[in-house]
């Protein structure tokens, strides 16, 4: 009897929702013309535990979103906003129940995918389950699904929904490309899995579109300066970039063409602070990289990562004393043009009072030949009192090329030595005596960009200007004294 109760309470619940719904249809379906709007009024559905605190940061993704839906904003986006944002629920959920519902674009076909296969199945249900809900079949009956799959499902007018892990995406093609969160934090520390999900999307993700006029989204936190956000910037290829930071930086405010600009005026100012606190985000500040890239979108923290700006305050300068020992190193690649790897010439030296200094950079882009000559003509420039050192590589190859180029530089003191432990692991010495203040460098055009690679670092894509000044540190300290006791090749 109680269980007949309870039933019939649920019964008459449900009917007394349904006919207010109906009541207010009318009413409900205006409110949900703009996108904002409509994940206002669905989110009870799918986040029914879960209070929705609206925001501008949610506006903005909201306005883009329908900027792109209303053919108002170019196509290819960008969103860059910290964990908790409700980036997924927005982009990878409510967007395209808003297109199949109140815009009556039941014909879009969307293709998502995130680096795993359950984020996909959670996201893919999610609007299933939105567009099957009463609430959804009363207001937009006419969406009517055919095919109702845990990472797939279809209408009754040839839109339809597949959801893929990253690499997977071969044979999916869609109106509108949702790219969700492409790498793992894990992943994204690791340069060959990096790499590996970047070129995923270069070479399978870009033609997975309909059209050039269809949208690709990608919605993600900076994990690595060169993560899938970073490379698609450096390739300016037209995506507009939405660069939402939990805390504002005045200096750095976002704006897009759509037009919009970060609404926060002071430094520091939090995102939501309604949702998040200044205590709340103590333990993450902590962390200085997962503040930098996953909360505050740029993958180094803006002082430095392992190399600090400040460290650099006054130490530029004009001239160098005599008497001072010079070594330039060289970090070889042999790729011409192109962003990636360079060749880097890093000399340094060490003046009679113990401090070093590092008096020029030197980088290039060229294939084999091109480096041989650019390493041979900045010898005669730098003269035969700067010793040249260079990597050797392991085995026959290695010693072979180190031959080659002693004939090259017949005359100058040339050492080549084995490199040992990571990047991170060789730069450390040389960072601990630039924190010191022990390191100056001589006035150039090139400092500027050195100093930006030195403060991105170990975040940034490019390393070899570090690299070099790892190597030509470790020269000047293993080798306290000039002459001989640098191994030579070829000296006359």
């Amino acid at each position: 009897m109680l269980e007949q109760i309870r039933k019939e309470k649920a019964r008459r619940k449900r009917e007394a929702e349904l006919q207010r719904l109906a009541n207010d249809a009318e009413a409900t379906r205006q409110r949900c013309k703009t996108f904002a709007g409509f994940v206002k009024e669905a989110w009870p559905i799918i986040e029914p535990n879960t209070r929705l605190i609206w925001g501008w940061e949610l506006q903005a993704m909201c306005d883009h979103l329908e900027a792109i839906t209303l053919g108002k904003l170019h196509p290819r986006l960008i969103i860059n906003v910290p964990p908790g944002s409700s980036k997924s629920t927005i982009v990878s959920v409510l967007w395209q129940a808003w297109e199949w519902g109140p815009m009556g674009m039941r014909s879009h076909r969307f293709v998502s995918t995130s680096y795993e296969t359950g984020n996909v199945t959670r996201d893919t249900r999610k609007t299933r389950n939105l567009i099957l809900s009463e609430w959804y079949q009363t207001l937009w009956p006419e969406v009517k699904l055919n095919r109702t799959g845990e990472t797939s499902f279809e209408n009754t007018d040839t839109g339809f929904r597949e959801g893929a892990a990253f690499k997977s995406l071969t044979g999916k093609r869609g109106r509108r490309l949702l790219v969700d969160d492409p790498h793992s934090v894990d992943g994204a520390e690791s340069e060959k899995e990096r790499a590996s999900a970047v070129q995923s999307f270069l070479e399978g993700g870009l033609n997975r579109i309909e059209s050039e006029d269809s949208a690709i989204v990608v919605v993600m936190q900076r994990l690595h300066d060169s993560d899938l956000t970073g490379t698609l910037l450096a390739r300016k290829w037209g995506f507009i970039h939405l660069r939402i930071p939990m805390e504002f930086e005045v200096g750095n405010a976002c704006e897009t063409p759509l037009p919009w600009r970060d609404p926060r005026s002071f430094e520091g100012e939090l995102m939501n602070p309604l949702r998040f606190t200044p205590a709340g985000m103590v333990p993450f500040k902590a962390q200085a990289f997962v503040w930098a890239g996953q909360y505050q979108q740029r993958p180094v923290p803006r002082e430095g990562g392992l190399f600090k700006r400040s460290w650099f305050d006054g130490k530029i300068i004009d001239t160098v004393p005599a008497g001072t020992i010079w070594v330039r190193h060289w970090d070889l690649a042999a790729t011409k043009g192109g962003n990636g790897a360079r060749t880097a010439g890093v000399k340094m030296g060490r003046m009679p009072n113990g401090s070093y200094v590092v008096g020029h950079v030197r980088t290039c882009r060229e294939d084999g030949a091109g480096v041989r000559g650019a390493i041979k003509q900045q010898a005669e420039i730098d003269g035969k009192t700067v010793k040249i050192s260079l990597p050797q590589d392991p085995g026959q190859a290695g010693k072979v090329q180190v031959s080659d180029y002693a004939t090259l530089l017949a005359g100058w003191t040339l050492t080549a030595e084995p490199e040992t432990g990571d990047k991170i692991t060789r730069a450390e010495p040389f960072a601990a005596q630039c924190k010191l203040g022990n390191v100056y460098l001589l006035g150039g055009e090139w400092v500027d960009p050195y100093l930006d690679e030195l403060c991105l670092f170990p975040g940034a894509a490019l390393k070899d200007q570090v690299d070099a000044s790892s190597g030509a540190f470790g020269q000047l300290v293993r080798n306290k004294a000039s002459g001989p006791s640098f191994g030579t090749y070829g000296q006359t």
